[in-house]
């Protein structure tokens, strides 16, 4: 085996998973991150089949989808008045014995997988960050903010989009806008409300609304928008109620169940591919620290989970460590960025509404067709 000892940076999906599945494989793992304790609070997110495909093999699906809504009828497409305009089925990119999609909350999923790290002899040090490495010789020296120095066979940099780390990896690429901007919510729904994506029929708004159910009773929201916010003396969730002014239907009520108490996410969506090497050495980047894409199609943790497994599979196979790390970057890459080149043609037609010949459905259903294939 060529690792027997780990350090993973970082203690999102991406580095729990890899945790994980080192740990199942008979390696020594250590997980840092930067925060001093794990947040119980967070928005929705919509995970694909392909992430569940890598949570069976873990053995934490079971939990997961206790705490989960899953999705089996695909999703309804309205324009902003209501009417219907088209039902779209989603692909099982983790096969057939799988949910196409299950809608869930953030805080959820994570301390699933940070309990199943613990019950797999992971250890944690919370409160701390990576602040410098080398190779030397087969081994990565790590210097932490603790002001500890230790060697290990492999370091795994899953910091993130905004990783402090990457450029010490001779890594040049630099996090870039997508020209849009997403508000998150959690929120009630009626029973009837199964899942649906609004188009808006003028300006001024929002350029699109969805939502995903995450319980029989709540549904996790998105609102596409300008990528910053706007100016004005707005509340949050009065902006919010303001960008979904123009959106009826099941809409309606989705607007006027966001008040003063309801947990309010603004981000800028930005977004980075690295498509030349992760590694430098015996430290390597993974996940949202080499491609953080818009969540377009909804893959951008099921590819960072997808990444975890299969570099604990190549590292703990017999061989060339370098030769395995180039073997895992290989195959990474072209299924990656298949789903990066349709999400930014994607993010350029939310912009650009009326677009000629563009076909969002089609673009989203060939690149989940793609990821069908076991990585």
């Amino acid at each position: 085996m060529s690792v027997r000892n780990v350090l993973v940076v970082g203690g999102g999906f991406t580095g729990l998973t890899a945790a994980i599945a080192l740990a199942q494989r008979g390696v020594d793992v250590t997980v840092v991150d930067k925060v001093r304790a794990w947040a119980r609070v967070g928005h929705g997110l919509t995970i694909q089949g392909n992430a569940l495909r890598v949570f069976r093999e873990l053995g934490v699906l079971e939990e997961i989808l206790g705490d989960a809504f899953p999705e089996e009828d695909g999703i309804t497409l309205f324009l902003a008045d209501g009417t219907e305009l088209a039902h779209l089925d989603t692909p099982r990119t983790g096969g057939p014995d799988l949910p196409p999609t299950i809608g869930a909350l953030r805080p959820d999923v994570h301390g699933a997988l940070v309990r199943k790290a613990e019950a797999e002899g992971v250890a944690f040090r919370l409160g701390t960050e990576l602040v410098s490495f080398e190779t030397v010789g087969a081994t990565a020296s790590a210097t932490l903010s603790d002001g500890t120095t230790s060697e290990w066979d492999l370091v795994i940099v899953a910091e993130g989009i905004h990783s402090r780390s990457r450029a010490a990896l001779g890594i040049t690429e630099q996090v870039a806008s997508s020209g849009l901007g997403i508000w998150r919510a959690v929120t009630s729904r009626k029973p009837d409300m199964r899942g649906g994506i609004a188009f808006p029929l003028g300006s001024g708004g929002a350029y699109k609304v969805g939502y995903t159910p995450v319980s029989e009773t709540h549904c996790y929201v998105f609102v596409l928008c300008e990528p910053q916010r706007t100016a004005n003396d707005l509340a949050d969730w009065q902006e919010v109620r303001r960008l979904m002014a123009g959106f009826h239907g099941e809409f309606d009520f989705l607007r006027e169940s966001i008040h003063e108490d309801t947990f309010l996410n603004f981000q800028e969506i930005e977004w980075i591919f690295v498509a030349g090497p992760w590694h430098r050495g015996r430290v390597l980047a993974l996940g949202e620290a080499v491609h953080a894409i818009p969540p377009l199609v909804a893959q951008g943790a099921a590819l960072c989970v997808e990444d975890a497994l299969l570099l604990a599979r190549h590292v703990t196979a017999e061989g060339d460590l370098e030769e395995q790390l180039a073997a895992f970057h290989a195959r990474r890459v072209p299924r990656i960025k298949g789903v990066v080149d349709a999400t930014l043609l994607l993010a350029e037609w939310e912009q650009r509404p009326g677009t000629p010949d563009a076909d969002p459905g089609r673009v989203m259903d060939e690149a989940l067709q793609a990821l069908i294939p076991a990585p």
